[in-house]
């Protein structure tokens, strides 16, 4: 039986979402936020400054069809990325309400959300007094930290000394649905700011807050540092996704990556966790080992939690370029009768203003038995292809393109 990857690289957007302007990075909407488009046009400009000729170096992923899913998403050239397609290659947009990573995810997997997340609002305090106390309650506390929307790195490194003086947690937000508690492994304990998040999580996801954040790091004052062992407690999906399919057709299902957080475990079998670079090694070792008529779904957050929140064009480009090259292998390394579909769950375009995801088109790109292009589809699209693929029967809204 054939077998099916979808790789999500999250936040690498291409421009184009119609409804962009209904989003807002501060007072900015994010209509013309083009994550690759804007980092290869960076590299161009960058090299030309330098008097030399430069330019963004995907070739695996151009070569599927990369750059072409970028003019057709956002009607821009990507620089550097002009190659003819040879794979399945096009585009999707979102109709899920939101820019953030479980919308995405869960549209990828066929179940568009079917309700508006909940966010907390940009006041100093930004939550409620019945949450701090629950907070307290658990971590056993006088007291917490932040209480603000922030950066993470940036509140660790304003708050990490103060949090481990007093033994407080450091609790923040986002724009997006998220309550974020960062607490270092060593002088709080890991296993305590797990189970603090885990407590807290269905107070939260009562009010539809998506996800209770643990943020563990390391280090002393001045050198902080976020380690891999994040953990994302979400809401379960409502309805059954491409995960639940797979299975109920009696078929493995794999995740690398942030994926059993994102679905709350429901139907992710197998997972490891990790670093990227980490991933792409785990992502390899499945195309040469997992079963027939399996399903493996990847997330890799470094170009959103290490770049893209940052802001760090060159940073972005960077790990670009390293996924491309790491991914050729892999690629090279699938059977004949395997899919496996690149695509992204949002934007994040480290030109932009703000620190925030931006609403985007996301690429659509393929390797495996099909070819050519399939337009600009829903999210939903990309599960019931793979779904299709596997002669797994699909859900929900989605149509698929092979």
């Amino acid at each position: 039986m054939p077998r099916a990857f979808l790789v999500v690289m999250d936040s690498v957007g291409c421009g184009g979402a119609p409804d962009a302007d209904r989003y807002f990075n501060g007072d900015r909407p994010d209509t013309g936020a083009n994550t690759l488009g804007h980092i290869a046009a960076a590299c161009a400009a960058g090299a030309a400054e330098e008097g030399r000729t430069g330019h963004l170096r995907m070739p695996h992923l151009d070569a599927l069809g990369l750059g072409a899913a970028v003019r057709l998403a956002s009607g821009a050239r990507a620089e550097g990325l002009d190659a003819l397609p040879e794979g399945l290659w096009g585009a999707a947009e979102e109709v899920s309400v939101g820019k953030d990573t479980p919308s995405g995810h869960w549209e990828l997997a066929g179940l568009p959300v079917p309700w508006e997340w909940s966010y907390f609002p940009k006041t100093d305090p930004a939550f409620p007094d019945d949450i701090v106390a629950e907070v307290m309650r658990l971590a056993g506390t006088d007291g917490i930290l932040g209480n603000c929307h922030a950066s993470g790195t940036e509140i660790i490194a304003r708050l990490g000394e103060a949090h481990q003086r007093t033994g407080r947690p450091i609790c923040y937000t986002s724009v997006d649905s998220v309550f974020q508690i960062a607490a270092h492994e060593e002088s709080f304990g890991l296993d305590r700011l797990l189970a603090l998040c885990e407590g807290l999580a269905p107070m939260l996801h009562a009010r539809k807050v998506g996800r209770v954040i643990a943020r563990p790091f390391v280090g002393g004052p001045g050198h902080y540092t976020r380690t891999v062992n994040r953990r994302d407690y979400a809401i379960a999906p409502p309805e059954p996704t491409l995960l639940d399919w797979v299975q109920a057709a009696g078929r493995r299902t794999y995740g690398i990556g942030k994926i059993r957080d994102i679905f709350a475990g429901r139907g992710v079998g197998d997972y490891v966790k990790g670093a990227d670079a980490d991933l792409m090694a785990h992502l390899a070792a499945h195309v040469e080992e997992a079963e027939d008529g399996s399903l493996t779904f990847a997330n890799f957050v470094e170009f959103d939690s290490l770049y893209g929140h940052r802001r760090d064009v060159s940073g972005y480009a960077r790990h670009l370029e390293w996924f491309d090259a790491a991914l050729g292998p892999v690629l090279a390394a699938l059977r004949p009768d395997d899919l496996m579909i690149l695509t992204a769950d949002h934007g994040n375009d480290p030109t932009w203003s703000g620190t925030d995801h931006t609403r985007e088109r996301v690429p659509v790109i393929a390797k495996g038995p099909y070819s050519g292009q399939i337009g600009i589809r829903g999210f939903a699209d990309v599960g019931a292809s793979v779904a299709a693929h596997l002669g797994v029967p699909g859900q929900g809204p989605g149509r698929s393109f092979i």
